[in-house]
């Protein structure tokens, strides 16, 4: 990648040449080849070249305005003013204009929590796939982490009022959410976490009472995303339910009522938050609040639980692409530094530690971007009723969210570190990533919860293990340009891999859920990067996901002698071919490949 700054300013100072730039100014959609070659696989061709200069405008727009939008709305963070002028209670948020910019594009021009619920977005004639969505998001996540929440939030309240709302509700609610109208548009929000607990839902203690023929909900939420959302997706324990997981139903609470009238609740304060200091998170006072039921909620009937873990999967496949866009993001920052920055002599750029550094940041990138798009198609695939394809979502996602939140956070340090002191200073975006990326591992489940329900549930009670390997090695089968020797390699991997997540499923051995869900994330990513780029190469295109494949197979899935050199021969080919600007043939990749 060579990105150039059309910010930077000329200056006189010859010192400010050792000042690397940045990656403000590029076009975020332009630079990213790998994104690029991976829409030829996941997108359909005339859904690809309809969207492609959709892509290159948010592209644009998003290394351009939304960069800059996102600093300064991460610098200037939200404000709760409890009482109007006159003193009536309000608990009204006050944003940065820059944060409304940034909704502007994302709802407004861009429709993004319209995009898979209504046709005619962007032009094009159907309801534009999860897929496709996901690039976007993918796009926009590269400069702002925060509002991705809302915008998810935005749309996965009109999906569970859409799968789970009675048709009055639907008709008050659904269309405004979907809205690309800025002016008559309501956001979701998800009001969920209490003081006796985060994940563990079962101890939930927000009381809804059934009075004068409406829900009423009385208690507190303790973390509450979009603090400010027009419509507020929570579980409460109807009077009389019994307690833990089966007690519990799900509502939709206006944040104002058919009057115009400010619904019975207050914030209590807003959260001072290490990262997506943008979007405004907060602590709920509920005083008799009407709510509506999603469902049935009787006190023996309850199924709050399962019904949000619909939202929940959503919201785990969009963490995901956030993390996969701040590691893009993290990756092409250290790139540009390397690539602008001397020491000893020489650009740090050719540095072989440095290098071998890089790759480091490569590897996980690449692999989060091809499972993305990947879960992306088996969610449009399962929502048309392909049940093999919503097993495979069903296990993919859990892993996904777990494995990508934490290499989020060690790429986005390591590309701080690659451009020194000046990425510890918030003058530069790297301290920011840096904040945001450890959000991913708090939200929708911690690095436990979301192995934990790889092996207990995906795995254990689901079987969801099988329908994934079959899934691999149906591709593997369709992979010609593969070498016999190398699908043998991925088929033994694969099959491992998921002999090591049913063993520790099924005797539910806890303290190996996380090695088993990277397993499986692993072996299906090392199975993806191989197939596409057997598959890219093929056709004259850019084979190096092979080689990326290859690294997968070496570095996360085999055991490696940390007494022994290993073959640096090799390794340097590789780095060499991944790190240069030129596309790998498939024949030169399979050259170095079988190396």
């Amino acid at each position: 990648m060579n990105v150039q700054n059309p910010k930077e300013v000329v200056s006189h100072d010859p010192l400010t040449k050792w000042i690397a730039p940045d990656c403000n100014g590029a076009n975020f959609y332009d630079i990213d080849k790998s994104l690029q070659d991976l829409t030829r696989i996941y997108l359909e061709d005339d859904l690809r070249e309809h969207m492609t200069p959709h892509f290159q405008r948010l592209g644009e727009i998003t290394g351009t305005k939304i960069d800059d939008w996102a600093r300064t709305a991460d610098k200037h963070t939200p404000i709760l003013h409890h009482r109007s002028p006159r003193g009536d209670w309000q608990d009204s948020i006050e944003f940065h204009p820059a944060y409304r910019e940034m909704e502007n594009v994302a709802l407004g021009e861009f429709g993004f929590a319209r995009m898979i619920h209504r046709p005619g977005v962007l032009d094009w004639h159907d309801k534009i796939p999860h897929t496709a969505k996901l690039v976007f998001q993918y796009i926009f996540g590269q400069a702002e982490f925060g509002q991705l929440c809302p915008i998810s939030a935005t749309e996965t309240t009109a999906t569970m009022i859409d799968l789970y709302g009675d048709q009055e509700l639907k008709d008050k609610y659904l269309d405004r959410l979907v809205t690309q109208d800025m002016s008559n548009i309501l956001k979701g929000a998800q009001f969920m976490t209490e003081r006796t607990g985060g994940s563990d839902v079962s101890n939930i203690e927000l009381e809804a009472r059934w009075e004068d023929g409406a829900w009423r909900l009385y208690g507190e939420k303790w973390f509450c995303s979009c603090a400010d959302g027009d419509l507020a997706m929570l579980l409460a324990r109807p009077q009389g339910a019994p307690k833990g997981n089966k007690g519990l139903a799900l509502f939709v609470m206006p944040r104002h009522l058919d009057d115009g009238s400010r619904n019975k609740y207050r914030i209590a304060r807003l959260k001072d938050k290490l990262g997506s200091r943008s979007m405004a998170s907060g602590e709920i006072e509920f005083r008799g609040a009407l709510a509506y039921a999603l469902g049935p909620t009787g006190a023996h009937e309850n199924r709050g639980l399962k019904m949000m873990m619909t939202q929940v999967a959503l919201s785990r496949l969009s963490h995901g692409a956030r993390a996969a866009a701040m590691m893009r993001r993290c990756l092409n920052e250290a790139m540009v530094t390397a690539r602008n920055r001397s020491a000893f002599q020489e650009k740090i750029y050719y540095k072989p530690l440095l290098r071998r550094q890089l790759m480091k940041l490569m590897l996980p990138t690449e692999q989060a971007l091809s499972m993305t798009l990947y879960l992306g198609n088996q969610l449009d695939k399962a929502e048309a009723g392909d049940q093999h394809a919503e097993r495979v979502a069903r296990i993919l996602t859990a892993a996904h969210k777990y494995r990508t939140a934490r290499d989020n956070i060690q790429v986005a340090t390591g590309a701080m570190e690659v451009r020194g002191g000046n990425g510890y200073i918030e003058d530069w975006v790297n301290a920011k990533l840096v904040r945001d990326a450890h959000l991913g591992v708090l939200w929708e489940g911690t690095s436990n919860i979301n192995s934990l329900d790889v092996t207990t549930r995906a795995v254990a009670k689901v079987g969801a293990h099988k329908d994934l390997e079959e899934e691999l090695m149906a591709r593997l089968d369709q992979a010609d340009d593969l070498p016999g020797q190398f699908k043998g390699r991925l088929r033994n991997t694969v099959q491992l891999s998921v002999a090591l997540a049913d063993e520790v499923g099924k005797k539910n051995i806890q303290t190996l859920a996380r090695k088993a869900s990277s397993a499986i994330y692993h072996s299906t990513t090392a199975t993806l990067m191989a197939t596409e780029g057997a598959k890219l190469g093929a056709a004259g295109g850019d084979a190096r996901r092979l080689l990326l494949a290859r690294m997968v197979l070496d570095h996360r899935l085999s055991s490696q002698d940390p007494l022994a050199i290993g073959n640096i021969k090799n390794e340097k080919d590789v780095t060499d071919l991944l790190l240069a600007d030129e596309p790998v043939s498939l024949d030169k990749a399979l050259e170095v490949f079988m190396g």
